[in-house]
């Protein structure tokens, strides 16, 4: 079963009458599933998330965004997250039996119908971006939706689809395609977050800066130096979670390929008993493709087991999913909701 996601982000967190909208699209679309919608009243922002084959997922992508186009207008939005338009990105996403290769080929279909339907232009980011500086999001949105008529004028930012024309109503539009990002957690058996940030600055990817023996970071020619983490495509913090009196390492795992989800938490049980700490469970924040599961439970089985049921209970049972809330398969797995 082919299975790709899409989860594109819409500049509209408080109108819900644009929230049935998007529901109604993507569910008299063929072959697509919306798998959850959250909006955000603060950020003025809802967050959409659907799966499908390839055809299913680029007609529910566009009927989406058709949607969306209708009942938003940027003159009008305020909000505090980022943004570049109405219908700020739209990013495809392999799950399963699928390639980033095909996702690239998916959004650039999706920006070509899409630019010349709402007259509006595309950017490319990520694997599917065409120039070095396009790949990281945040460049691609320097100067916001404010600033995008002056942007436009630029030949450096000439859109990868549509016209160069400012679109006052909806802004611009950036797609592309990304590996599938898992949100995961480590609880840390301590209040004192602290252990947390230290945990999360030894592993993320990014590491940290180096300090003397005072504790001043050490700095060449202006630049802090860098000590680099230990774990490849991770992105990491320290967070109190005072609910729980507990604290975690919080922990974004952009390609669970390279640093599984077990790795991160076998890791993060080594940085937390060097400290003379304890870990109690991690926890999973949205949804988890199947296969981050199996490898898990076959870790932990020694790949002795076979049989998919089993290896994602002892996933469930050897890094505590359920240590904080009960983690239910059939609502956190891809497959299992599809």
């Amino acid at each position: 079963m082919k299975i790709i996601e899409c989860v594109p982000n819409f500049s509209e967190g408080r109108n819900h009458q644009t929230f049935e909208a998007i529901k109604q699209a993507i569910s008299s679309t063929k072959d697509v599933k919306l798998l959850s919608l959250e909006p955000d009243a603060d950020y003025n922002r809802v967050v959409v998330t659907l799966a499908g084959n390839d055809e299913g997922i680029l007609n529910g992508a566009l009927n989406t965004c058709r949607a969306a186009a209708e009942h938003i207008d940027m003159r009008v939005h305020k909000g505090e997250h980022p943004r570049l338009g109405a219908i700020d990105i739209v990013p495809f996403v392999p799950v399963a039996n699928s390639t980033t290769e095909e996702c690239v080929a998916i959004s650039e279909k999706f920006a070509a119908i899409i630019s010349k339907e709402l007259n509006v232009p595309v950017y490319l980011y990520e694997s599917a971006a065409r120039r070095p500086e396009r790949k990281s999001l945040p460049n691609i949105r320097q100067g916001e939706y404010e600033g995008l008529e002056e942007k436009l004028k630029d030949p450096k930012w000439l859109p990868d689809f549509g016209e160069a024309v400012f679109n006052p109503k909806l802004g611009a539009i950036v797609t592309g395609s990304r590996f599938f990002l898992i949100a995961y957690n480590v609880n840390i058996r301590s209040t004192d977050v602290k252990f947390a940030k230290e945990i999360g600055e030894v592993l993320r990817e990014s590491g940290y800066s180096k300090r003397d023996a005072d504790g001043n970071i050490i700095k060449v020619e202006g630049k802090p130096v860098k000590v680099p983490g230990r774990l490849k495509e991770v992105k990491g913090m320290g967070v109190s979670l005072e609910k729980y009196n507990l604290t975690q390492v919080s922990m974004n795992l952009t390609n669970y390929n390279v640093t599984p989800v077990h790795i991160a938490f076998e890791e993060v049980k080594k940085e937390a008993a060097r400290l003379g700490i304890e870990v109690r469970g991690s926890e999973i924040v949205g949804l988890v493709p199947l296969q981050a599961l199996l490898e898990a439970g076959k870790f932990y089985t020694n790949n002795k087991e076979t049989n998919k049921k089993k290896l994602v209970e002892s996933a469930i049972e050897n890094l505590g999913l359920s240590s904080l809330n009960p983690f239910k398969p059939e609502e956190k797995i891809i497959e299992y909701m599809i």
